[in-house]
């Protein structure tokens, strides 16, 4: 009967830890995807705005890791290992929280700080570089031109409706940009890189509350069948 009852536990045991480990997949997985997508725009966001997605990257690999311990001790009934388990798993609770809870923060953050960095860089689109392969990939990937519209290139001497190829959806060969033409993009990319940073903020706020919850209610679960 008794062994009957360890096993059982072993068996529930290495069903949670399964939830952990998809758990985990699913944090690398957001947490990778969000990081490509800032880094992409990465001239116009604060760099602490990185730091989410790169901690749940980091505590999508440590789930991983406590699965692990969580299999160990249950298969060799170690309660050392089994303590270590739970030890992390409070870590692991605590870190999830904190992911959704700063998503929801930058989002509040979102508005002032694009503002800035548009205003900012908008003016050395045609002296540096690298900003402007950070504008041309914005306006051809979001669809949008100019901080608020088009007519913002004016104020970079882009002259009879002529603005930059990146704005055009599609040119034919030895012409220009035109903010007339249908294939112009007429949304400005203020609004357009907001709803995408908001987005994303969502989606990592969404996903570490909701896995924390998912994951007490399992642990609250397994205890009391276990008990």
């Amino acid at each position: 009967m008794v062994s009957g009852s360890m096993a059982c536990v072993k068996y529930m045991l290495f069903l949670f830890n399964l939830i952990f480990a998809i758990s985990g997949i699913v944090f690398i997985s957001v947490g990778a995807v969000i990081l490509v997508g800032y880094s992409t725009y990465n001239n116009f966001v604060d760099s602490w705005f990185f730091a989410a997605p790169v901690l749940m990257i980091i505590v999508g690999v440590v789930v991983f890791l406590v699965s692990f311990f969580g299999c160990c001790g249950a298969i060799k009934e170690n309660h050392c290992m089994l303590i270590t388990y739970s030890v992390f798993l409070m870590i692991i609770f605590a870190l999830e929280l904190g992911i959704g809870i700063s998503g929801y923060v930058m989002r509040n953050e979102v508005d002032s700080m694009l503002l800035n960095h548009l205003n900012t860089t908008f003016y050395q689109y045609k002296t540096d570089d690298d900003i402007r392969k950070s504008w041309d990939i914005m306006q051809y990937d979001l669809r949008c031109c100019g901080i608020e519209s088009p007519a913002d290139w004016a104020k970079l001497d882009y002259m009879d409706n002529v603005i930059p190829n990146s704005c055009c959806t599609e040119i034919s060969a030895g012409d220009k940009c035109d903010s007339n033409s249908i294939y112009s993009n007429s949304e400005g990319c203020m609004s357009k890189l907001e709803q995408t940073i908001k987005y994303n903020s969502l989606a990592l706020a969404s996903v570490g509350i909701g896995i924390t919850l998912i994951q007490n209610v399992t642990t609250k679960d397994f205890c009391f069948d276990e008990n």
